[in-house]
């Protein structure tokens, strides 16, 4: 049972002898959370197509939803009535609130430059310039100044502003276990004069957000008065910026870290970015990655020494039909695709889904190509389970001493992709 007395803590477990990966248990005021884990993303305040108990029986451990959507519908003050996050959901295990600062960026500069969710956030070494970019891009919907930054609302068109003490102030109402402070995301294509200007803008709204984060501590006012505060290291794909910001980040005394921001042109950049930060941030607190969760990306993460992950593309995925499997290209399939038309299998007949217990391929792909939104559920809770079942078997490998054999098995299993499939 949830103990409300709870404050967040953080201790590792287990060790790897071959890499800085690690296991450990996160507590929470609403229940442990057994590391490294895969947090669900509830946007707001729900995984698309899926309620709190099919996410809990299929073994989601903690989830993160997003401060910016909830603060414009249906607002802070209607959550914090209704309980809180857990109550207003229904959701009783662990969660994560972002701050809203990945749409500064997707409204802002990531519409100037074309890069986004849908526009890859790696787009490549040979992307066209900044300026180009901008040209071919959208309009900025945000102006950001030392204050803070002003957008209009896409609900309603009204102007708002998000400052470091106001983003805390939501998310105390919000009342999410694990929250997180305001900061500027930088674009992949984004020069290194203006990452290092944003990376210190990132560190002085960092100070004011902790700064207003304990001025609350503590409040029994609040849904959840026994909350934590994660810094965000920022910094590009710059490695003195990293470093710096690694540095700073990690010495104002946060109750974790996050690493975010732009991880570079390629996933290659993005680990060398991970390479130069984690080690610098304190070895006892958890450090999330944000926005990365692809099959190849986790166990390259958890090798680096990072603990929980958050990432869309499992639930967007499985939404546009495409759903995991261990040895297929890239690990996943396209029920789409005709030749699952008379497939009597499950999607994989070692899984323990709900989906894979009942249903046939065949069955998916009718519901898939019909647009039945049931196909929506069944297709994401398996890959919700998959990735479940995936990183129970990274910390049992990490408690055995057999993570090297683990990874390597999965990236030999990992075909090249086939014509068709995504």
């Amino acid at each position: 049972m949830p103990d409300p007395t709870e404050s967040v803590s953080f201790s590792i477990r287990h060790r790897d002898p071959a890499s800085l990966a690690r296991s450990g248990d996160l507590t929470t005021a609403h229940g442990i959370v057994q590391t490294p884990a895969f947090v669900g993303v509830a946007t707001r305040a729900t995984v698309k197509a899926i309620e709190p108990q099919g996410l809990a029986d299929h073994g989601l451990q903690i989830l993160i939803a997003n401060t910016y959507h909830l603060h414009l519908r249906p607002g802070e003050e209607t959550v914090a009535a209704l309980g809180g996050l857990h109550g207003f959901s229904g959701w009783t295990g662990p969660t994560m609130t972002d701050s809203g600062g990945f749409q500064v960026f997707s409204l802002g500069a990531g519409k100037e430059h074309g890069v986004g969710k849908v526009a890859s956030i790696f787009p490549g070494k040979d992307a066209p310039p900044t300026s180009k970019r901008r040209a071919e891009g959208g309009r900025s919907l945000v102006r950001l100044t030392e204050l803070g930054a002003d957008f209009r609302s896409i609900v309603d068109g009204s102007l708002r502003t998000f400052t470091p003490e106001s983003v805390i102030a939501i998310e105390r109402k919000l009342g999410a276990d694990i929250i997180l402070p305001l900061d500027e995301c930088t674009s992949p294509l984004h020069d290194y004069a203006y990452t290092k200007r944003a990376m210190e803008r990132t560190h002085r709204w960092a100070r004011r957000g902790l700064a207003a984060f304990r001025l609350l501590e503590g409040d029994p006012s609040f849904p959840n008065p026994h909350q934590a505060l994660f810094g965000i290291v920022q910094g590009g794909a710059y490695r003195d910026l990293r470093e710096e910001s690694a540095r700073v980040i990690g010495g104002m005394g946060f109750d974790g870290f996050a690493v975010g921001g732009s991880l570079g042109r390629s996933k290659d950049e993005m680990l060398r970015v991970l390479d130069w930060t984690v080690p610098l941030l304190p070895e006892d607190r958890a450090r999330h990655l944000l926005g990365i969760g692809e099959i190849e990306d986790l166990f390259a993460a958890v090798r680096r020494g990072l603990d929980t992950f958050d990432c869309a593309a499992p639930t967007r995925l499985a939404r546009n039909g495409s759903v995991f499997l261990k040895g297929a290209p890239r690990h996943r399939i396209n029920l789409r695709n005709a030749r699952f038309a008379r497939d009597e299998q499950p999607i994989d007949p070692m899984c323990d889904c709900f989906t894979c217990t009942h249903h046939s391929r065949a069955y998916l792909r009718h519901l898939c190509r019909a647009g039945e939104v049931s196909f929506y559920r069944l297709a994401t809770l398996h890959n919700l389970r998959f990735l479940v079942r995936l990183m129970e078997g990274i910390r049992a490998s990490i408690r055995a001493g057999s993570f090297d054999a683990l990874s390597a098995d999965w990236a030999a299993t990992a075909r090249p992709t086939e014509t068709g499939e995504p």
